[in-house]
């Protein structure tokens, strides 16, 4: 197979360096209109809580620390900047190169699935173990090829595929619906996510959780996190776990780690819904606040896909055994869901990352908070280097992906300090990063000593003893205590009137 992603410029090789790393600064631009990018009418659906615009840049002096302890600069240039850098070609896209690596995932599923079910039999493999690893392996291959397949559906719904929005609606739908996705109502949702990467109260998927939120769950309050410094090893692996399997389901159906915020939408449709399994707020009901009334057509047509999928794969259950099912696609439906949960939740979970409240976030800051990662011939080649060039798909969503890496290489000298990457250990590297990041990013919190700007960045925290400690926050005054106090403050007043 060929290298699908180019191979990047050794002058501008994405590594580690202390100029990907962020230091403080007072200074910020926010997007304008016409410097946002153009995307299909039904990719721009965003939801009803607010403009790209609405940011009032204020002066700050802070010292803002990410996770690591590097001093962190607010992001200064714009997505003009960004896009002006990028040579004219990189946004040249064609329908027969898509649909070429389309075909190329789809023979390589086909090939695979037909020369395991020849070969890997009992007539022809007599141990039973040998059989099971081999059929281990095709699961997993399958995983690899599906996932490359997913991406491609993910470029259509960006409209990156090619010229032409029916065929890269009709390719998406398609291609993610025979992967049991809901393209357009997924499409819509992931618009939004890129609309308000970053934004605390509006992105769609990956929002940290607040202190406040991680310290509930622990049975806890918010000033006591700090004090809970120990390592846990099991509930990390539990979590990661639980994410790895059904964080994509869940997603789905009930928008976990999405913002929850629906009440705001002025279409009245999120009164009353809250995230959750029975809130109302999912990828499958035209009802769901997800959406804006105009999209609830495009919601049932994604419904429809699932339908037919569903009962093509019903009957070769029937036909062939439920075994047999399980085995062909259940299993390397799995592996392409831990794949696209893992890869998501690495491009937007770090501890050099920052996050931003409302009021200091912009289109720009948003798009900056991402980072890129190195997966080798598996991401470059079977994924379509879809980890290895995220941070400017952030910025220009609409660029194929096959001229993803020199568009890369154009913007990071605009970006300078503010690109991030993560490459060392390569492909070993992406998956140990797993296990890192759900260590060291736990829930979100402002830098200790912020003002100004500087307390809407908020950055990842820890209870593991990694990196910056939490803040100290002084524990809340009971009410009867502050009763009291205000009693004596009122005697005490009163007896030195009298004095």
């Amino acid at each position: 197979m060929t290298t699908t992603a180019r191979p990047q410029n050794p002058v501008l090789q994405r590594t580690i360096t202390s100029d990907s790393t962020p230091s403080s600064s007072s200074n910020s631009v926010s997007a304008s209109p016409n410097d946002t990018p153009t995307q299909s009418p039904s990719a721009t659906s965003l939801s009803s809580l607010g403009s790209v615009d609405e940011v009032e840049v204020k002066n700050a002096r802070p010292a803002l620390l990410d996770t690591y302890g590097n001093e962190f600069e607010i992001p200064d240039f714009t997505i003009k900047q960004i896009r002006d850098a990028i040579p004219k070609h990189c946004f040249e896209r064609s329908a027969i190169r898509g649909l070429g690596y389309v075909a190329r995932d789809i023979a390589s599923l086909a090939i695979t699935f037909y020369i395991f079910n020849k070969y890997v039999t009992p007539e022809t493999i007599a141990s039973k173990p040998a059989r099971g690893a081999l059929w281990a392996l095709y699961s997993v291959l399958q995983g690899l090829f599906g996932t490359g397949l997913w991406v491609m559906a993910h470029e259509c719904g960006h409209q990156a595929f090619s010229p032409s929005k029916t065929l890269n609606d009709t390719v998406g739908w398609i291609c993610h619906s025979a992967l049991l996705v809901p393209y357009f109502s997924w499409k819509i949702s992931h618009s939004k996510h890129h609309k308000a990467t970053g934004n605390l109260e509006r992105d769609m998927v990956f929002v940290p959780q607040s202190r406040d939120t991680y310290a509930s769950r622990w049975g806890t309050l918010a000033h006591q996190v700090s004090e809970l410094m120990e390592e846990t090893p099991f509930y990390t692996a539990l979590h990661l776990l639980g994410q790895q399997l059904g964080g994509w389901q869940l997603y789905l159906l009930a928008n976990v780690t999405g913002h929850n915020n629906h009440e705001r939408q002025i279409e009245g449709k999120g009164k009353g819904k809250r995230n959750g399994i029975t809130g109302g707020v999912n990828h499958f009901f035209p009802s769901s606040p997800l959406y804006e009334k105009k999209d609830e057509h495009l919601i049932l047509l994604s419904d429809l896909g699932l339908a037919i999928t569903a009962s093509i794969l019903f009957l070769i259950g029937k036909t062939y055994g439920f075994s047999s099912l399980f085995v062909w696609y259940i299993i390397p439906y799995l592996w392409v869901h831990h794949w696209l949960v893992a890869i998501t939740y690495l491009q937007h979970t770090d501890p050099s990352l920052p996050h931003y409240d409302a009021h200091t976030w912009t289109y720009t800051r948003g798009a900056a908070a991402t980072i890129d990662r190195e997966f080798g011939f598996i991401g470059r080649t079977l994924m379509h280097g879809i980890i290895e060039t995220h941070v400017l798909h952030h910025y220009i969503c609409t660029i194929p992906f096959y001229h993803a890496d020199e568009a890369s290489d154009a913007i990071r000298p605009i970006m300078g300090k503010h690109y991030r990457a993560d490459t060392k250990g390569g492909s070993l590297g992406f998956i140990t990063a797993l296990w890192k990041v759900s260590r060291w990013c736990q829930w979100v919190e402002p830098s200790e000593g912020a003002n100004g700007e500087g307390k809407g960045v908020l950055f990842f925290r820890n209870r593991n003893r990694l990196g910056v400690p939490p803040m100290k926050i002084a524990a809340p005054v009971p009410q009867s205590t502050a009763g009291n106090m205000a009693k004596m403050n009122v005697i005490v007043g009163a007896d030195s009137d009298n004095e």
